[in-house]
């Protein structure tokens, strides 16, 4: 998880009223036990659109640890609301220059064939959905060529931008129909040459399986990687140590639970900096 701008309802001054519910764009807030509550921080983008329609001040911005702004899973929840509620959502977007959302957005009506007007829409190629993150912005220079100033080191396979899990987008333009490198945190610091023996030609995501919180944020991540990026293979990259062979239990997971078939390579990388294994797990 990242610090981010998100709602926070004081539970103390909300009376159950309802009315900032259709007021929320994003549809992430319903009422339960007779209060507002925040359904997830997945379906919060931060912008505060239902603040100003609580009658009794109950709602503002804070900034803290949560979960990444998932504009597809918006889009799954309120596509099913019908059209009013999609157009309000993309105007909410536009009104608040979200290009890199508003892109995704449009994105997703499109593969699913939802006939909705999109005349105005900015173009947002090769920006991502940040939700009010800018370390979280998406960038892909897949084409751009690698380079270093002379006398600095090795240039960098590194093609993207951003690269935590927990940031990534599973359909930006740098995962679809692509080779990704699933990497715990440490290998790339034991493995001397992780970028030319491991990353280079591929997207990357890095996690902690250990210390990272929300796993099944990972596992659904993961997920759309197979069946809605339609990425080519993954290779899932660990340490030795016990605890980071969960890393590759949450692919396997993602994987059981995708319709599109994806490669899975098992890559070992020792302590000592050496890669002691590859193995294909998954076809």
């Amino acid at each position: 998880m990242a610090k981010r701008k998100i709602i926070k309802i004081d539970e103390k001054k909300c009376n159950g009223c309802g009315v900032c519910i259709p007021n929320c764009p994003e549809g992430a807030l319903q009422v339960i036990d007779g209060k507002a509550r925040l359904v997830s921080d997945l379906f919060c983008d931060g912008l505060g659109a239902c603040i100003g329609h609580c009658p009794r001040g109950a709602i503002k911005v804070v900034e803290r640890e949560a979960h990444p702004y998932d504009e597809r899973r918006v889009m799954e929840n309120i596509v099913k609301q019908g059209r009013n509620v999609i157009l309000a959502h993309l105007k909410h977007l536009k009104a608040h220059d979200e290009v890199g959302c508003l892109n995704e957005a449009v994105d997703f009506l499109k593969e699913k064939g939802v006939d909705i007007p999109l005349d105005g829409v900015p173009d947002a190629s090769n920006k991502g959905c940040s939700s009010g993150c800018p370390g979280s912005k998406e960038a892909d220079f897949t084409g751009r060529p690698a380079g270093v100033p002379e006398g600095k080191g090795k240039p960098s396979e590194l093609r993207q931008w951003p690269v935590q899990l927990q940031l990534v987008s599973p359909t930006a333009s740098f995962f679809r129909g692509r080779d990704v490198v699933l990497a715990a945190d440490c290998t790339a610091y034991a493995l001397g040459g992780f970028h030319d023996v491991l990353l280079r030609g591929k997207s990357l995501a890095i996690a902690c399986p250990k210390l990272d919180e929300g796993k099944e944020v990972y596992v659904e991540k993961l997920r759309s990687m197979f069946d809605d990026a339609k990425i080519n293979t993954l290779t899932v990259v660990m340490m030795q140590v016990p605890c980071c062979q969960g890393l590759l239990q949450l692919a396997l997971q993602a994987a059981g639970q995708a319709k599109h078939n994806v490669p899975i390579k098992a890559v070992i990388v020792g302590i000592e900096g050496d890669v002691q294994s590859e193995e294909w797990v998954s076809a």
